[in-house]
């Protein structure tokens, strides 16, 4: 079988690797950094744990599929995953607090009708029922698929917005999901549920299409989860799935440039001018900037690599804390911003949001802390990338870690006194431990907007060359990024017929 070299050891990367292994290749996995996992990673100190990636797991079953289909042992025997209720909590700035329960719509129904009043869970269902038609729309040519040569159909909308007349101007339908929050759910807290869900996955709600109804959606049907030991528990189990499957791994090894020899990508060339041959070579990383010709997303031009350094990231306070974790604490609260739209507005603007949303995620782990009697919790805002704002000054760190301390509070009273020290990370932080231009970090791929927020093929215009993770078709996301990861697979194992599995 052939000898594949993958550049860059994030969670897409691996699990094609593991894939390729088992499939007969020869894979060997470059990365830059001296460990595994591109984002999903972790911070100790004093006997506290955080993860400094993603804080929880949607759709498992993505990774449980990837364990079966390389090996006998399941997910199940290399991680605990904890299913986690109530799947989140919000607190709004009218003071309303509300849980909602994990993976139960009637649940829900009922905790927004007692929180928000009669008839306001009703509302949410049904919007969560036009977002279920969406998602069954889409699933497979957005999620399970490779890209389509042609992936304008991709480009419509399959939101079906409820259609409303008025008296004296022509009937409207909402095609934002800040129109859904304004239009259908009729309760600004409730739009501002659905605006905070697409914040966080970087996406502006003034403008996302309103097909990223599925991700709350997604959340609320498949639940949330939590792996036991942190999210850097799952990276790990999935590098131990390669190496169990005779995968290399080169670390501190940056590969500068793909080797192209006659029109087909050959090999790599590492920063120290080492040459690697190989028959394929799989990107981790945004493809464009290895390659000596300008990489189209689709091979027709149509879906392009995104370089404009407009992808938001993540600004993300680490606290230690004195006193053990509440016994009806969360784990995670979403402290909402007062304004929404202010909030975006500073964002996609390229400026710190004055006063932001905050999730506040307390995982109730003991691996987390040094003993009851302290907590870990980790703070996490939304915000502009490095660049547009310059994240690696000292005094903006500070000031705007305390900014989110501040919104905190909401969810953790007293927290000024339990504080023994705190750790920050920004986009600067991102951008220099992973690479990706402005710390940004990508969305998953939507249907609609003339396919704006599709992400480039997993195959390239060079023969030989693939692309897999999170700035790859389907996009960002834990779950995303191994569903790229089975693509690209394919798509090597079977060639350009491989339409999925099914």
């Amino acid at each position: 079988m052939g000898r594949i070299v993958l550049v860059g050891a994030g969670m897409g990367a691996m699990a094609t690797a593991a894939r390729l292994a088992v499939a007969g290749h020869r894979v060997t996995v470059y990365e830059r950094s001296a460990t595994y996992g591109g984002a999903v990673d972790r911070f100790e100190r004093d006997g506290f744990v955080f993860d400094t990636g993603p804080g929880l797991l949607h759709l498992p079953a993505v990774y449980r599929d990837l364990f079966v289909k390389t090996g006998k042992e399941s997910l199940e025997r290399s991680v605990t995953l904890d299913q986690v209720d109530p799947a989140s909590r919000h607190l709004f700035a009218d003071g309303t607090d509300v849980r909602l329960p994990n993976a139960s719509r009637a649940g829900s129904v009922a905790a927004l009708d007692a929180a928000l009043g009669a008839g306001a869970g009703e509302r949410w269902a049904a919007f969560l029922g036009r977002a279920r038609d969406a998602w069954d729309r889409t699933r497979r040519p957005l999620l399970e698929e490779p890209l389509r040569a042609d992936p304008r159909p991709l480009g419509r909308d399959p939101y079906p917005a409820v259609r409303q007349r008025r008296l004296l101007r022509g009937a409207r339908q909402a095609a934002t999901v800040a129109e859904i929050g304004a239009w259908e759910l009729g309760d600004p807290r409730l739009a501002a549920l659905l605006d905070g869900c697409a914040l966080s996955y970087g996406l502006d709600p003034r403008h996302a299409p309103a097909s990223a109804a599925v991700l709350p959606y997604l959340e609320q049907t498949f639940g949330s989860w939590y792996v036991r030991g942190g999210m850097r528990e799952l990276a790990r189990a999935v590098y131990e799935r390669c190496l169990a499957r005779k995968v290399e791994f080169v670390f501190g090894a940056e590969v500068t440039r793909i080797v192209e020899k006659d029109g087909v990508a050959a090999g790599v060339e590492l920063a120290d001018g080492t040459l690697v041959p190989a028959d394929a070579v799989v990107a981790g990383v945004a493809a464009g900037r290895l390659a000596a010709r300008d990489l189209d997303g689709a091979g027709d031009g149509s879906v392009r690599e995104r370089r404009d350094g407009s992808v938001p990231g993540r600004f993300t306070v680490l606290l230690a804390l004195r006193g053990g974790r509440d016994a009806d604490a969360a784990h995670r609260t979403v402290v909402h911003a007062p304004d929404g739209a202010a909030e975006a507005a500073a964002v996609f603007g390229g400026r710190p949001a004055e006063r932001p949303t905050v999730t506040v995620l307390r995982p109730d782990d003991a691996a987390t802390r040094p003993d009851d009697g302290h907590e870990a919790v980790t703070l996490t805002a939304t915000v502009a990338p490095h660049g547009p704002v310059d994240w690696s000054g000292a005094a903006l760190r500070e000031r705007y870690a305390r900014v989110l301390m501040a919104a905190a509070q909401a969810a953790l009273p007293g927290l000024p006194e339990r504080l023994l020290w705190h750790e920050v990370r920004t986009p600067a932080d991102t951008q220099e431990r992973t690479g990706a231009e402005g710390g940004a970090v990508p969305a998953p791929a939507l249907a609609g907007a003339a396919g704006a927020l599709l992400h480039p093929a997993n195959t390239t215009e060079l023969p030989g060359l693939y692309r897999a993770g999170g700035w790859a078709h389907p996009g960002g996301g834990l779950a995303h990024a191994g569903m790229s990861g089975a693509l690209v697979a394919g798509l090597i194992v079977e060639g350009a017929e491989f339409r999925g599995s099914r």
